[in-house]
C-alpha cells in the first residue's frame, strides 16, 4: 500500500508539472517537447530529483506513446494521398533522404560509432517532426499557401520511409544475421504493399466493420486494432511504431474525422511520458561533453531541410518568399527521431548517441517554431521586393 501510495504522489506530480509546463509553451508559443525532455532529464539518473517507483510505469506508458503517436499520424494520410505523393513528389522525397540523412550518418562514421549508429543518426538527422510542422503552418497563417502541399508532400514521404527504415534498423540493433535481416526488411516492404492494397481496395468495408455510433467503442476498436498489429510486428522484428502507423492509414478517411478528436487527449497524454521517459533515460552530465556536437548538427541540419524546401518548392514554380516558408517548416525535430534514437540507446548502440539525439531534439524542436516566427517578417520583406 505504501508503494502504491508514492508511485500515485510521484506519477501524479509528474503529470501535473507537465501540465503546467504545456501551458507555459502555449502561452511562450512554442512546442512543449522540448520542456518535457528536460523535466525528464531532472526526475531521470543524474538529474535534481530521480524518481524511485514510478520509472517503470513511466516506461510502459512511453512505448504505449509511441504507438498513440503514430496511430494519429497515419489516420492522417490515406492510401491515395501515399500513392499520389511518391508518384509526384519522389524526385524530392530522394533528394530529402540523400541531404538531410548524409550528416547523421557521417557524423557517426567519422566519431569511430560504427555502421550501426551511423544508420540510427542517419535516421534522427532525416526526420522532420510532423506534429510541429503542422502547428506552425497552423500558427503563421501558412496553411493556405502554395508551398504548403509540397512540404505536406515531404511529410507524406517521410512517413512512408520511416516504414521501410525502422524495420531496416530494428534487424541491425538486433544484431540479426544477413538472413534475417533480409527476411525482417521483406516482412516490412510486403506488409506496407499489402496494407496499401487492402486500404485502396478493401478500405470501404474495414471502415464499415471498425465504424459505430458510439465513441467509446469505436476508440476501444481502433486502441485495440493498433496495439494487437504493433505487437505481431515486434514479435517480427518489425518497429511497433510501425504497425501502428499502418493501422492509421487503413481507418484513414471519414472514419478518421471524428476519431481524431477522440484519440488527440490519449496521444498527447503518452506521447508526453514518451518524452519525459527518455529524458529519464539520459544523465544530464553526459550532454555536456556532446553539446557542442548536437549544436553543428542541428546548424547543418537547420540549413539542409532549409535547401530540401527550397528545391522542392521551386520545382513545384513556387517563388522565393515561398521556399524560405517551404524549407523553415521542415526544421523541427521531435517524436520520429525520439523513436530512434530510443531504440538505438535501448540497444546499446552507442552510449553517446542518446546525450546526443537528446541534445539535438531540445535545439531543433525550440528553435524551429522560433524560428518561424523571426523569419517571417524577412519572408514578407522577399515577397514585397518579388
Amino acid at each position: 500500500m505504501h508503494q502504491t501510495a508514492i508511485l500515485f504522489l510521484e506519477f501524479g506530480a509528474v503529470l501535473l508539472g507537465l501540465g503546467v509546463l504545456g501551458a507555459l509553451a502555449l502561452r511562450v508559443g512554442v512546442s512543449p517537447i522540448p520542456l518535457y525532455l528536460i523535466a525528464g532529464l531532472a526526475f531521470g539518473t543524474g538529474g535534481i530529483l530521480p524518481l524511485t517507483t514510478s520509472k517503470e510505469f513511466v516506461s510502459v506508458g512511453a512505448q504505449l506513446g509511441v504507438i498513440l503517436v503514430m496511430l494519429p499520424l497515419g489516420l492522417e494520410y490515406n492510401a491515395d494521398e501515399l500513392v499520389t505523393s511518391l508518384k509526384g513528389n519522389s524526385r524530392a522525397g530522394i533528394v530529402d533522404v540523400v541531404v538531410n540523412a548524409t550528416p547523421g550518418a557521417v557524423c557517426a562514421l567519422l566519431l569511430g560509432w560504427g555502421p550501426v549508429a551511423a544508420v540510427a543518426m542517419a535516421g534522427m538527422t532525416y526526420a522532420t517532426s510532423s506534429s510541429i510542422t503542422a502547428r506552425i503552418l497552423s500558427d503563421l497563417g501558412w496553411i493556405g499557401n502554395r508551398e504548403t502541399p509540397v512540404v505536406l508532400s515531404l511529410l507524406v514521404f517521410e512517413e512512408l520511409a520511416m516504414a521501410i527504415y525502422l524495420p531496416i534498423l530494428t534487424a541491425m540493433l538486433a544484431g540479426l544475421s544477413f538472413v534475417g535481416g533480409a527476411l525482417t526488411v521483406g516482412i516490412a516492404l510486403a506488409t506496407v504493399s499489402v496494407v496499401l492494397l487492402v486500404a485502396l481496395r478493401g478500405g470501404r468495408l474495414i471502415q464499415v466493420f471498425m465504424a459505430r455510433p458510439n465513441p467509446e467503442v469505436l476508440v476501444l476498436k481502433m486502441v485495440g486494432l493498433a496495439l494487437l498489429v504493433a505487437g505481431v510486428a515486434q514479435q517480427l522484428h518489425v518497429s511497433a511504431a510501425v504497425g501502428a502507423f499502418l493501422v492509421g492509414i487503413v481507418l484513414s478517411g471519414k472514419l478518421a474525422e471524428g476519431a481524431q478528436a477522440l484519440l488527440l487527449p490519449m496521444r498527447d497524454l503518452f506521447a508526453a511520458m514518451f518524452f519525459v521517459f527518455f529524458g529519464l533515460q539520459t544523465d544530464p552530465a553526459k550532454i555536456g561533453p556532446v553539446a557542442g556536437l548536437a549544436a553543428l548538427l542541428a546548424l547543418v541540419s537547420m540549413v539542409t531541410k532549409l535547401v530540401t524546401g527550397a528545391y522542392a518548392a521551386r520545382r513545384a514554380g513556387i517563388a522565393r518568399a515561398g521556399r524560405v516558408r517551404a524549407g523553415m517548416a521542415l526544421i523541427p525535430r521531435g517524436e520520429f527521431n525520439i523513436v530512434i534514437a530510443g531504440l538505438a540507446v535501448t540497444a546499446g548502440a552507442h552510449p553517446d548517441l542518446g546525450p546526443v539525439a537528446a541534445a539535438y531534439v531540445l535545439i531543433l524542436a525550440a528553435f524551429g517554431p522560433l524560428a518561424a516566427r523571426l523569419v517571417q517578417p524577412l519572408i514578407i520583406a522577399i515577397a514585397k521586393r518579388a
